[in-house]
């Protein structure tokens, strides 16, 4: 009988006894083929590492800096006067009817929150968030990265949407948390199990944040726009102010129609105001989402083709 040789050095042992050996193709590189591409190889998950890194730089900034300080105001003034009207030893008779309780946290977050402290909030949070650095000429150190255009402009969105949710989320819940303080305990209890107070709440905040995402992807574009917000700012204030005054297809133009048919409670509009049925929930969210992304693909145009010339600005 003959004899396999073996190679040599081997002494007819298995190297890796116990394990089956496999053959090997030299000319197949693992790594390059589709099925054992590794995620991270993808375009999708080096755009998520630069949104996030970009992320952690604009949230620090969004929640430290000075030009912000309009904003900690804007979401703390409600929560100062609220905490205040629950720590004062007021009578029953001071304090008002629990019942009507949801009327007037309705007309202090539809005339207040709504309507000045998001939507100023916003102005100061999106509008900075590229004009702020072109004033502060930092803006280049981005232009000059190998970051795409896109990802910057959706991350440094994502950034100002998260700070803003924060101060304007927090502040409507601690704000309807503390207008049913002074009633006790046990009527939070029932409002909040067997009430509508959970339902409420979650409306309230939903609002919020829609508020912030349509405020802020507007106001993004505008400071890409327009060198001085000031006046475009000013003109949407108005318009959306005195937007139950105009005509029912232009009130739909605008962000405050679809935020007030969210709003569990509903206010009536005066004497002038020019009736139009309100959109419904099931439309408003997704219709307001969809302006959204356009105004942020024509933000990414924009920046695509940014130039920075300091001298100019």
């Amino acid at each position: 009988m003959k004899k396999t040789p073996t190679p040599e050095g081997s002494n007819g042992r298995d190297p890796n006894p116990g394990q089956m050996s496999t053959p090997v193709d030299a000319t197949v590189d693992p790594i390059e083929t589709g099925n054992e591409q590794s995620w991270r190889d993808w375009p999708w998950a080096l755009w998520y590492r630069q949104i996030m890194a970009i992320l952690r730089l604009e949230t620090k900034r969004n929640f430290l800096g000075r030009r912000l300080i309009a904003v900690y105001f804007l979401a703390l003034a409600p929560i100062s006067l609220l905490a205040l009207r629950a720590l004062l030893p007021l009578h029953e008779s001071e304090i008002g009817n629990p019942g009507k309780a949801s009327i007037v946290f309705a007309i202090l977050y539809q005339a207040f929150t709504l309507r000045l402290a998001i939507f100023f909030g916003c102005v100061a949070i999106f509008t900075s968030l590229f004009r702020g650095e072109v004033m502060e000429r930092t803006l280049h150190y981005y232009l000059l990265s190998p970051v795409q255009r896109e990802v910057l402009v959706l991350g440094k969105y994502l950034a100002g949407v998260i700070s803003a949710v924060t101060f304007f989320g927090l502040s409507t819940v601690a704000c309807y948390l503390l207008l049913y303080a002074p009633y006790g305990s046990t009527f939070l209890e029932e409002h909040f199990t067997k009430g509508p107070g959970l339902s409420h709440l979650l409306a309230y905040l939903l609002v919020s944040v829609l508020a912030c995402l349509g405020y802020g992807a507007v106001f993004l574009g505008i400071g890409l726009y327009v060198r001085n917000p000031i006046i475009p700012a000013g003109l949407i204030l108005v318009w959306e102010s005195f937007n139950f005054l105009l005509p029912p297809i232009l009130q739909k133009i605008s962000v405050i129609h679809y935020l007030q048919s969210i709003c569990p409670v509903t206010l009536p509009a005066g004497p002038l105001a020019i009736m139009t049925e309100p959109t419904s929930p099931w439309i408003s969210v997704p219709g307001l989402l969809g302006v959204i992304i356009l105004v942020i693909l024509v933000s990414s145009l924009k920046v695509k083709g940014l130039e920075i010339t300091y001298g100019t600005d």
